[in-house]
């Protein structure tokens, strides 16, 4: 590997592993040995889903390739049906790109998808976002599958670290760095009050963000939790909402469905969109006087600016919390009761203290740095890291 740049490719397939991933793509871009790929995937490319896509080309950023093999059905049949095309198309992508090691996000079926591909290929992986635990999704079991196929691994915490080590992977493969989302808090200028209502042509002045994906384990009808959500917030005449859609997960359509039809309904105080971009998105994180739903952000990035989080049901069950979080059920009563506590000032007080088990930035430099240096000429070869073994 010695005297040429070494080609790192990232995978994204989605807004939701792109927020987290850009700082990453920026220090890679930026460093002279290291030539990059981006390959944008899946709901980038869907017009429904915000074409996100463009988000990447705002940045300064030119993917390599495109693939889309999201279906128009809204079915987990449809679902599967995707991670198959994703499979052969992204297949034919790295195969043409043949980069020296693929970097994959978390736990999306898209990202099942591209390691796959790049593992039948013989192409090194690197893991962003192991170890840790949704118990409510079938994210669950992709998470570890990935952990397992993957070469090298980059975990948000201590806890996750030892959970990929418990998975059989080396130590000296592992490596905590916190939470690349954090990153953007940092770098990114986050919009002022006045900014980001003029931005979005909405009054921002006491709003909630909202976000709530369908429980892919769960048989309930996906809209009965949301219903319930909105009859909640009913009972706070004076927050406006401010919510982003679902991504492109099974029943994630059904879902928008009825949020478009019920922010219909509360027009001027309610705001739905498809996707926020980084800067919105993150700007109206921190303005919130809650985070409210079941989405990832409100577990690790929310905590980090001193917002309040109601967490809602069992999609996140498993990750780590810090003390700013609010676990409640998905019935109206249980999430009304979890806004109100959420908006007190003694809990504001709790959340003002900014307690995170996530880090406190720096991690895609720390990333960018090892998949730089890393040697790679031996590293598809894994033996288990038998846990009884190291303590003989």
């Amino acid at each position: 590997m010695s005297g040429r740049a070494r080609r790192i490719c990232v995978f994204t397939g989605s807004r939701a592993d792109y927020g987290l991933l850009r700082g990453l793509i920026r220090a890679l871009a930026n460093d002279p040995g290291v030539n990059l790929d981006i390959v944008a995937a899946g709901a980038h490319l869907r017009a429904d889903l915000g074409s996100t896509v463009a988000a990447i080309n705002d940045d300064g950023f030119v993917p390599a390739a495109k693939i889309d093999f999201v279906q128009e059905a809204d079915t987990p049949v449809a679902t599967a049906t995707a991670l198959g095309l994703a499979t052969i198309r992204l297949t034919e992508a790295f195969d043409r790109l043949r980069p020296d090691i693929v970097v994959v996000l978390g736990d999306r079926y898209e990202a099942l998808a591209a390691a796959q591909s790049a593992m039948m290929l013989n192409i090194p992986i690197a893991h962003v976002h192991g170890g840790e635990a949704t118990e409510g999704l079938i994210d669950e079991a992709v998470r570890h599958a990935i952990s397992k196929m993957a070469h090298l691994h980059f975990t948000a915490a201590a806890p996750y670290r030892a959970r990929v080590i418990q998975l059989g992977e080396h130590p000296d493969r592992v490596f905590n760095v916190g939470a690349p989302g954090l990153d953007n808090l940092s770098d990114l200028r986050l919009l002022s009050r006045s900014e980001l209502s003029s931005a979005l042509g909405f009054d921002c002045n006491r709003f909630v963000l909202v976000t709530l994906h369908p429980v892919t384990l769960d048989r309930s009808p996906p809209e009965q939790a949301l219903e319930a959500l909105v009859a909640a917030l009913d009972r706070f005449p004076n927050l406006a909402v401010i919510a982003t859609k679902s991504n492109a997960d099974a029943n994630g359509r059904r879902l928008n469905a009825v949020l478009e039809a019920r922010t219909a309904q509360r027009k001027g105080r309610w705001l739905a969109a498809a996707s926020l971009g980084q800067q919105r998105y993150l700007s109206a994180l921190a303005l919130a006087d809650a985070v409210v739903g079941n989405s990832s952000s409100g577990i690790i990035e929310a905590p980090s600016l001193g917002v309040p989080t109601v967490n809602i049901g069992e999609r996140q069950r498993g990750r780590l919390r810090a003390p700013s979080v609010i676990d409640c059920g998905s019935d109206e009563g249980a999430i009304w009761a979890a806004i109100e506590r959420a908006l007190s000032p003694a809990f504001r007080a709790i959340a003002a203290r900014r307690e995170t088990p996530y880090g406190s930035g720096g991690a895609s430099l720390r990333i960018a740095a090892t998949l730089k240096s890393f040697p790679l000429d031996e590293v598809l070869f894994k033996r288990f890291f038998d846990l009884r073994e190291a303590a003989e």
